[in-house]
């Protein structure tokens, strides 16, 4: 299990009790990071779905594309890449993000290759933010974040 840390600056950014109107979809088999990201994805405005496994994360990809996807990138046995191909594949307009508590230049370039971003653990809400709102407002991804 990998332990989430605050970042010193998680609370810079104002939480929002107003829908934005997006959708996240988040998926992490660590039952406390789930928690957070879903807490602080709801804070800022956004209507989340968790999901604590690849399988779950991969359902609600096909009955309901989300805007913005969320996943760890290791996943049990699988790889939440796969759920980013999936993601663009079926929606490709949706944001994806990838979490992992490794800094890997190969998992990074990969991550980007499938059009992901990619967010070192541990993270502020600031950083996902900052992700989610500049690749939408471009429809381009960025570079990998660290």
């Amino acid at each position: 299990m990998t332990a989430i840390r605050l970042h010193p600056r998680s609370d810079i950014v104002a939480m929002s009790t107003e829908p934005i109107g997006k959708k996240a979809l988040v998926v992490d088999d660590d039952a406390s990071v789930l928690r957070l990201m879903t807490h602080w994805l709801t804070r800022a405005g956004y209507s989340v779905v968790p999901c604590e496994s690849f399988e779950q994360g991969k359902q609600q990809l096909t009955d309901s594309p989300p805007d913005v996807l969320l996943t760890d990138l290791r996943l049990g046995a699988f790889n939440g890449l796969q759920l980013v191909i999936q993601a663009r594949a079926q929606s490709p307009e949706t944001i994806s993000v990838v979490m992992s508590a490794f800094d890997d230049m190969t998992l990074r370039d990969e991550a980007a290759r499938c059009g992901a971003s990619y967010l070192m653990k541990p993270f502020s809400l600031t950083q996902l933010l900052e992700v989610a709102n500049r690749e939408s407002d471009t429809g381009a991804p960025l570079d990998p974040v660290a």
